[in-house]
């Protein structure tokens, strides 16, 4: 269904900028959010190099519930405020972890991850759905540019929900 980017592009914002567009073919009328989000995790683990886990944390009202993910088994349940998701989901901002070792409370779901990426995911009504959450085995995997790209492929995944 879909082609796994191996193609060496002139910059990260390109690669980001196929990723989007991709996502979005990918998902384009499924309305299923549970389906998108499966395919969307398949479609950026195996898209992005050097990384080792790429999935959704879905808040139920309480806390934040793992949901459809690539990699290896992940924490069940987070709780607002605690480690980078819940960081990310209290105060609804990206987190940009350059080395995880380094962020106060981290949760440690694979010793191997030692950067991450998180990205709070609203709705257009301003509810919390979750966050998209994505580790590397890698210091300093992420940057600015991987936190636009992110961005950009959250707000994609966000335009299929029902208003």
């Amino acid at each position: 269904m879909f082609e796994s980017i191996t193609t060496n592009y002139a910059s990260k914002r390109e690669h980001y900028d196929e990723l989007v567009n991709q996502a979005r073919g990918l998902m384009l009328g499924e309305p299923d959010m549970i389906a998108n989000a499966a395919n969307f995790s398949a479609l950026i683990f195996n898209s992005l190099p050097e990384v080792n886990w790429a999935g959704f944390y879905l808040f139920d009202g309480n806390e934040l519930v793992v949901g459809p993910f690539q990699g290896k088994p992940a924490c069940i349940r987070i709780a607002l405020g605690r480690g980078v998701c819940g960081t990310a989901a209290r105060h609804r901002q990206t987190q940009l972890v350059r080395d995880v070792h380094a962020f106060d409370g981290h949760i440690a779901c694979d010793a191997a991850s030692q950067s991450e990426i998180v990205v709070p995911l609203v709705k257009a009504d301003g509810t919390l759905l979750g966050v998209w959450d994505v580790d590397s085995p890698m210091i300093n995997r992420f940057d600015d540019e991987d936190r636009v790209g992110m961005e950009a492929l959250c707000a994609a995944f966000l335009e299929t929900l029902p208003h």
